[in-house]
């Protein structure tokens, strides 16, 4: 009988669902589902992270624990393969310590998917959770488009045996997967594999929920779901439809549906009169239309309207399958849609094609990533070396965490929370800080005679403050009476909001372009966030005064979770740096200011 897992809460710790539920109800959530009967709950996963960090509230480390302490349920966690949970590849080392850590936190499922299915790629993390003695679900992303890609499948498939894994997971998050493919597919990769498989997939117009179900009587062993409430915003499977719908068809699951209708009200106190924006029907027709991840599709649309060029999104969309041909097919899960998704904003906003390169590009297309499952194109992979041409190579060094461990003077005061720096650098220091500041109030708290019940329901309390947007919170209870205030939030940080409401009002105002007396201009090619160094710690790629040569790195661009580096394409010596460490930019701003040299530079 085939059983199900429940992702509802990792849902609702990530975009675009982040932040509606607190803390608090989010872990009786977990004790709701705990007793549904679900194989596991998966947790967390890239996009859980990567929200907590930007967000700044509470470490997605902690959040793991608690919910372990709370539930029996084993809990599960998504990883990209040697992306892990950020956008750039790690090394062995990394993977290992990362792993080791998520399970120390309480992780006993560890879902793995290549974003390239190249699941050489999956070797390092699969050794890695198979020696901590956890269970490793390999998953496949289906969704490619290139011809042929079931047998492709297949043959990535006969190997996962080989690499520990205990299940085949196909992870659809296009909703290209119809409904006749998934019960073939899943009886081809069970027979050829010789291991059981499940399903992740999504889709609007009940797509997934028809794929689930022929999955199932196909042999599936799992498939993945989402109680109502969630599964109606970003279109997932409903628990409740398919746990019926499977006993209809004499495959019982287990899952006690009255737990997760108790579950959908929970939650539907706090998303159930939200319009969840990055996936309106605009959106989600797009998606569906081009089989596209809405979430991708959605943040395209995002930045064209910074660029006053929200009419465009066809042709970005258009484009971005373009490329994908031409860069081999891959599949569109994170972060490879995103890469694919920048260079398609690239070509259509600067009316050019392969002029510039994001480095990402350049990486899949030199093979950094692994193989996609399709050819590159000759002319693309010629016309990126041109581009490239004058460049110093990239050299890939294994991300050491003892050096940034050194580089980070104190700021991480234990292995998880030097992953998060490392994984995510400066964007995580404000939540480093937070800790810190969290772990002070526990110390006074301590002192001030404070037990260890009323010490965690005084951080409850903080945590309901900091994500609700409350301004103060008081609390009356056995003879304890505590008062929850909200700080005012620093000037800048309210000019930023400010700003942010202004840009949904009004087509964005470049800055006026200063006098350059024949200075060559080098201007943001994209919408980001402008870095001087490449790491925290580090020193600038330049300073005004400098000499630069041809191809020099002079900052870094970050862009939907990818960064992008500046060069300069001219001999010349920085006059003048026009923005400041971590401030955004707009398409076109000017960055630097170079005076040309008739001969390179001595550097």
């Amino acid at each position: 009988m085939p059983k199900l897992a429940d992702t509802t809460i990792r849902l609702l710790g990530q975009e675009p669902l982040a932040g509606y539920m607190p803390t608090v109800d989010l872990l009786r959530l977990a004790e709701i589902l705990d007793g549904a009967g679900f194989a596991y709950l998966e947790v967390s996963g890239g996009g859980v992270f990567d929200t907590a960090v930007r967000r700044g509230v509470e470490s997605p480390w902690e959040r793991i624990r608690a919910l372990n302490e709370r539930t029996e349920t084993p809990l599960a966690m998504a990883l990209r393969g040697r992306f892990l949970v950020g956008s750039h590849p790690v090394g062995g080392d990394f993977v290992r310590r990362f792993v080791a850590s998520a399970a120390e936190s309480g992780i006993e499922v560890f879902r793995l998917h290549d974003p390239l299915n190249d699941v050489e790629n999956l070797r390092e993390a699969g050794e890695a959770i198979t020696a901590a003695g956890k269970e490793f679900d390999a998953g496949l992303v289906y969704g490619s488009g290139y011809t042929g890609e079931v047998e492709a499948l297949v043959e990535q498939a006969r190997k996962l045996p080989g690499l520990g894994a205990a299940r085949v997971l196909v992870h659809d998050p296009s909703s290209s997967l119809e409904p006749q493919q998934a019960q073939e597919l899943t009886t081809t990769l069970r027979e050829q594999s010789g291991l059981p498989v499940g399903l992740y997939c999504q889709g609007a117009g009940g797509n997934a929920l028809a794929a689930g179900l022929e999955a199932a009587r196909g042999g599936a062993d799992l498939i993945a779901c989402a109680v109502y409430p969630v599964a109606l915003t970003i279109h997932r499977v409903s628990g409740e439809a398919i746990a019926r719908a499977l006993a209809g068809f004499g495959l019982d699951t287990g899952v006690d549906v009255d737990a997760l209708w108790q579950a959908s009200e929970l939650v539907d106190e706090h998303i159930g009169d939200e319009p969840v924006t990055p996936l309106a029907p605009r959106i989600a027709v797009r998606a569906a239309e081009h089989r596209l991840p809405p979430g991708l599709v959605a943040a395209l649309e995002t930045h064209l309207r910074a660029h006053a060029a929200g009419d465009r999104l066809d042709e970005v969309l258009d484009e971005l399958a373009r490329i994908r041909e031409e860069v081999g097919w891959p599949p569109l899960a994170a972060p490879i849609g995103q890469i694919l998704g920048s260079q398609a904003l690239l070509h259509v906003l600067s009316a050019t094609r392969y002029q510039s390169v994001i480095d990402e590009l350049r990486g899949l297309i030199e093979g950094r990533f692994g193989s996609p499952p399709g050819p590159i194109d000759p002319a693309v992979r010629r016309a990126v070396e041109l581009v490239s041409a004058g460049a110093e190579p990239e050299e890939e060094e294994p991300l050491d965490l003892d050096d940034v461990r050194e580089q980070s003077e104190g700021l991480a005061a234990s292995e998880e929370e030097l992953i998060l720096l490392a994984l995510f650098g400066e964007e995580a220091e404000p939540l480093l800080a937070s800790i810190r500041g969290r772990a002070q109030r526990d110390e006074s708290l301590a002192a001030g005679g404070v037990d260890q019940r009323q010490a965690e329901r005084i951080r409850e309390i903080v945590r309901i403050v900091q994500e609700s947007g409350v301004g103060e919170v008081t609390i009356e209870e056995s003879g304890m009476r505590v008062s929850v205030r909200r700080t005012p939030e620093p000037l800048e940080a309210r000019l930023a909001a400010s700003a942010a409401e202004q840009s949904d009002m009004a087509e964005p105002e470049l800055p006026p372009r200063p006098e350059t007396d024949g200075f060559v201009r080098v201007e943001a090619p994209m919408v980001g966030v402008f870095y001087r160094a490449p790491q925290p710690g580090a020193p600038p790629f330049v300073e005004e005064g400098d000499a630069v040569a041809p191809g020099q790195t002079l900052c870094i661009l970050e862009a939907m979770k990818l960064m992008n580096e500046i060069k300069a394409d001219v001999a010349g010596v920085v006059r003048q740096i026009h923005v400041g460490n971590a401030e955004p930019v707009e398409f076109g701003q000017l960055l630097f200011e170079l005076e040309p040299v008739t001969a390179p530079p001595v550097v």
